[in-house]
């Protein structure tokens, strides 16, 4: 039996422990749980630096008891500069995945913070700025105990970084990985943590900060000047939403892949499903996702290029036809290649029961490597999923969002509860959200069961083309041989790998009581009082 931890007062989880307590403490020192969210996610740029950092993009969902759940759009666009010309002359027929031409696009991440703190200003007096990124710049300017999992990626990843400029001065020792538990610090990101709390989140954008960042990006070879800085804004938008039986799941609206996490749940609820674990339960999620990524993959980018509104696409008569087109014994051919990425999700309820879901990311390990000297700033590469063509889907043009793996998760029970729920993990975000609600909420697993079980990956993983489906070997043999005769391409991997996410969750309870559950395989804790 694995214990759910509980409590009632506020609760956090993230896959770092350090930034669990970070966002622990400031629920004690009175703060709401945006502002757990944001000393939560301060702390994690820079004590999972590898994952995520301020120079990147985020997406929230934030939800308040008796109201209807508000979405944050923190994504950034490609510069005014950035266009399939700038490529060309460079001679690249893609975007790279790394170096100064991979960090094409604003990082969105600080005005989503700004934007979701005046939404908790609004429920109580602020707490000050300079409190909530107060464990942040510790941590940066005292060090941090370097993890197993960064210097893994380190190595595995240096080939690639170890030349983008200001990697190696920030990120190696010696010009080596750092070793795990020594210690590393980050003294110009504690500084830039300062001058926001000192001069404003704003200031990233606009100002002397902001000066300093386009600065260093140009002198990297970045595209983004201080003009792009300017132009960025932070937008609330509409979540996504779509009821299933017992519940209402919501979603971030593109250009996140959260359409894709709501339609897996609403597919595989059409589908009667009764027992978990079993063939009908993995085939049947499997199926789903793949009819859900059909529509994701011709359909989903920046939305002000989408052809349709996305709340369409949940509409029940379509679903039921999506639905219909999943064989219950045989498994639908797969030729998709999916993209890779890095992020973190992290959840934090308060004691008033207020709510936020919320992923930050900057793309892959390291984002682009590119790392500014002055701020610290590791600058994300979400920017090269970019196709260079004149039109289509996600097709590059200066001002345009790009295509998001990123998607935060909430869902209102109809017996009174909520639940913030959602991983890192790129392709499989929406199928391990998947797997983590369907075992709590439709097959009545324990929360900290539902995370911890064996888990799967349609698609591809780092540093493979693989488009198998993959399983932890903790698997019944008798379930991945009934799955290999249905036609699935089954590939096992080792337990408890971070291929497969770091997911957490909490749940509210109608009395109140807190639950929440954090990943083994992630170096994060449920941090609660």
């Amino acid at each position: 039996m694995l214990n759910t931890p509980r409590s009632r007062r506020g609760m956090v989880t993230s896959p770092h422990h350090l930034a669990s307590q970070a966002g622990l403490h400031v629920l004690r020192d009175g703060g709401t749980a945006i502002e757990a969210a944001v000393a939560t996610a301060a702390a994690l740029a820079v004590v999972y630096p590898h994952m995520t950092g301020i120079g990147g993009d985020g997406f929230w969902l934030i939800a308040e008891p008796g109201r209807e759940p508000v979405a944050i759009d923190a994504c950034g666009g490609a510069g005014h500069a950035v266009s399939l010309d700038l490529y060309r002359r460079h001679g690249h027929a893609t975007v790279p995945w790394r170096g100064p031409l991979a960090a094409n696009t604003v990082a969105g991440t600080i005005d989503g913070w700004r934007e979701a703190l005046a939404i908790s200003a609004r429920w109580a007096n602020p707490l000050p700025l300079a409190r909530i990124l107060e464990e942040a710049v510790a941590h940066a300017e005292g060090g941090i105990p370097v993890t197993a999992s960064q210097e893994a990626l380190t190595r595995e990843k240096l080939p690639e970084l170890k030349d983008v400029p200001g990697y190696a001065d920030t990120f190696l020792t010696g010009g080596e990985p750092p070793r795990e538990g020594s210690l590393l610090k980050q003294a110009a990101l504690g500084r830039t943590l300062r001058r926001l709390a000192a001069e404003g989140l704003d200031s990233f954008y606009q100002g002397p900060l902001a000066a300093s960042i386009a600065a260093d990006l140009e002198r990297a070879g970045s595209p983004i000047t201080v003009a792009d800085l300017a132009k960025h804004a932070a937008r609330p938008r509409t979540p996504l939403s779509v009821g299933i039986r017992g519940a209402r799941l919501f979603n971030h609206p593109p250009p996140s892949q959260g359409l894709a996490s709501l339609m897996i749940l609403a597919l595989f609820d059409r589908l009667g499903v009764t027992e978990a674990e079993g063939f009908a339960h993995i085939h049947g999620l499997v199926e789903a996702t793949k009819q859900a990524f059909l529509v994701r993959d011709r359909d989903v980018g920046d939305p002000a290029f989408m052809a349709a509104e996305a709340q369409s696409y949940l509409d029940a008569g379509l679903l039921d036809d999506l639905a219909a087109r999943i064989d219950p014994a045989r498994a639908l051919p797969w030729p998709y290649v999916a993209q890779p990425g890095d992020t973190v999700w992290l959840g934090v309820v308060d004691g008033q029961g207020r709510a936020v879901s919320m992923i930050q990311s900057v793309y892959f390990e390291f984002g682009s490597g590119v790392v500014l000297p002055d701020t610290g700033i590791t600058w994300q590469n979400r920017g090269a999923s970019f196709r260079l063509e004149e039109d289509g889907w996600n097709a590059l043009s200066p001002g345009r969002k790009p295509f998001h793996t990123l998607n935060p998760a909430f869902a209102r029970f109809d017996d009174g509860r909520s639940m913030v729920y959602g991983t890192m993990g790129g392709e499989g975000q929406p199928q391990t959200q998947a797997a983590v609600f369907s075992r709590y909420a439709m097959f009545g697993q324990g929360l900290q069961a539902a995370v911890t079980a064996p888990r799967w990956l349609l698609g591809k993983t780092w540093g493979d083309a693989s488009v198998s489906l993959k399983l932890e070997s903790r698997f019944d043999p008798a379930l991945v041989a009934a799955l290999r005769d249905a036609g699935h391409e089954v590939e096992i991997l080792e337990p408890f790998t971070s291929t497969m996410g770091h997911a957490g969750a909490i749940v509210r309870h109608p009395d109140g009581t807190l639950e929440g559950a954090t990943d083994p395989r992630s170096d994060g804790a449920v941090a609660a009082w």
